[in-house]
């Protein structure tokens, strides 16, 4: 395959850098790191621009949906035990309880999805693709300019 990228850091040829953005992520969040690199050093190079900021936006993604997560649980936790001992029976419990296993499958859901996208994000990249993912594929076109 002829890469028409040219290189980028550590003098690595684009698509391999927009593959170890991807990557890089399922080993301590190395791509995460890779990411950081490319976008402070690279100013020319648009195919591992746009991965980097992809796969940056891609890690920050479950980061934002665990707070939401967590935010609901304690909000709903709170206002369950108010209730609860309000009118004295513990219905309310049992409804957080179930809208907790609800965000719970939802969360796995979520996780599996992200995978997806990190799988495909990585082919794309590595064939020199500027394959946009929903929602943080206009944002990271967008960053790397």
């Amino acid at each position: 395959m002829q890469n028409s990228y040219g290189k980028s850091v550590f003098d690595l040829d684009a698509n391999v850098v927009a593959l170890l953005c991807y990557l890089g992520n399922f080993i301590c969040m190395l791509g995460l790191i890779l990411s950081i690199i490319t976008v402070a050093t690279d100013k020319k190079n648009k195919l591992a621009r746009f991965h980097a900021w992809q796969s940056i936006l891609l890690s920050i993604a479950p980061i934002v949906v665990v707070f939401i997560w967590i935010v609901v649980s304690v909000v709903g936790s709170i206002i369950g035990g108010v209730i609860d001992t309000a009118i004295g029976f513990p219905i309310f419990t049992l409804i957080i309880f179930v809208i907790s296993i609800i965000m719970y499958l939802l969360m796995i859901v979520a996780s599996i999805v992200l995978l997806i996208g990190v799988i495909m994000g990585a082919i794309k990249a590595y064939n020199g693709e500027l394959f946009k993912l929903p929602i943080i594929g206009k944002m990271a076109d967008k960053y790397s300019g």
